[in-house]
């Protein structure tokens, strides 16, 4: 069945494996999460849980978010995230998700949000070429033509300056190094999206390449 948890980003660090080479590990404090709602083919046309994660202040949040936990008796979170799921009869409303949910050596999914890097030029953002740097050119940094030349109009999807990062990003096919359940914490191999602090989401990879 599988598996998924919210969590935060603590930031990278190392440890040595038994024949003492370096792994490079991201450190995620992931859980405890409360399963808020349970949503079932019957009802909603599919199956998936609703997780909360992350306590917040209940002045943050409206009457209707409240009222999913007032119902339940559970402490108001801050995050709040639907996953899909094989089979919804599987969980318990009010049920806590740790970090002891996974082993180490399984494959995961993260999602994240990338770090925002602020309004960027399209050599930053879309890795283009710069012009000529010689006397006489005037178009060192600046985008190419933008128009084409028979519908007189920009095309969609057209590479131009403009905000980068701050992006929804998947990393698939991670895997779990190390787990420590009296913590909550789960050190994955390599990096993944965001800054220190940032939300996330871990899952069983969905699909191993």
């Amino acid at each position: 069945m599988p598996k998924a948890i919210l969590g935060k980003k603590l930031g990278m660090s190392q440890i040595f494996t038994a024949d003492g080479k370096v792994v490079p590990v991201t450190v995620v404090a992931a859980g405890p999460c409360a399963v808020i709602q349970l949503k079932t083919l019957a009802n909603e046309g599919y199956e998936a849980v609703k997780l909360a994660y992350g306590e917040v202040s209940p002045k943050k949040l409206n009457k209707p978010e409240l009222g999913q936990f007032k119902k339940l008796g559970a402490t108001p979170s801050r995050y709040l995230r639907e996953i899909r799921v094989e089979d919804s009869g599987a969980y318990q409303t009010g049920q806590e998700i740790k970090a002891g949910i996974f082993a180490a050596g399984e494959i995961v999914d993260v999602i994240g949000r990338s770090k925002g890097k602020g309004f960027a030029g399209t050599i930053k953002r879309w890795n283009q070429r710069r012009g000529p740097m010689s006397h006489g050119s005037k178009n060192h940094r600046r985008p190419s033509s933008a128009g084409a030349k028979g519908p007189a109009r920009v095309f969609k999807g057209k590479h131009s300056p403009g905000r980068m990062g701050g992006e929804r990003v998947t990393v698939k096919n991670l895997q779990i190094v190390k787990v420590d359940a009296a913590r909550d914490l789960l050190l994955i191999r390599g990096a993944v999206p965001g800054p220190k602090e940032g939300f996330l989401v871990i899952k069983s990879a969905g699909k191993l390449q």
